[in-house]
């Protein structure tokens, strides 16, 4: 298993516009649509990674609990599916299903949206506030696969009820360890 750690994008910057097909409605979204009235997180995931289906159970709570309370919740896979079939559209959406997934599930075919946000891994976490800053990015929580360390989705938890209460937000972020995302033979 790789260990790939994100690149920890510059707090503030602006959450760079996306168009993606939801594999899950089968229908194009946007930035726009999909962002919370409170903040917004953007989380890159797949179906195969051993860190991601490790974290599915708390994302999916997660969403289900901050949906309710005004933060939008999306993910995307952008990995490569020529060579990482796994990965392939009609998978996420049973993945999706399976794993009960709250939030939309979009397809970056071109990666131009990985690119664009400088993710690195699945999965990467990213939360917007309101007027879609970037106030947090990084780790879930501590959990990895295999190191005992429970899952409690604590870092981006924490992230989102600061945001969500006008408190300031840690700056001190630690970043998400996970597979590498699987680039094109055409990228990078």
């Amino acid at each position: 298993m790789a260990r790939t750690p994100s690149n920890m994008l510059a707090l503030g910057t602006k959450a760079p516009d996306f168009k993606l097909t939801d594999t899950v409605s089968d229908t194009e979204l946007t930035l726009q649509e999909l962002k919370g009235e409170k903040g917004t997180v953007v989380m890159f995931i797949c179906n195969h990674c051993p860190f991601v289906i490790h974290v599915n159970p708390e994302i999916s709570k997660l969403g289900k609990e901050y949906q309710a309370k005004g933060i939008g919740f999306v993910a995307i896979s952008s990995n490569d599916v020529v060579n990482y079939p796994q990965d392939a559209p009609h998978l996420m959406k049973q993945n999706a299903k399976d794993e009960g997934y709250s939030f939309p599930y979009l397809y970056d075919e071109t990666q131009e949206v990985a690119k664009a946000y400088d993710a690195a891994c699945t999965p990467d976490f990213y939360l917007f506030d309101a007027d879609l800053q970037l106030v947090y990015r990084g780790q879930l929580d501590d959990s990895r696969p295999g190191n005992g360390m429970p899952l409690t989705g604590n870092d981006l938890r924490n992230a989102m009820d600061a945001l969500l209460s006008g408190n300031e937000i840690n700056s001190n972020q630690k970043p998400s360890i996970g597979c590498n995302i699987k680039w094109a033979d055409n990228q990078f």
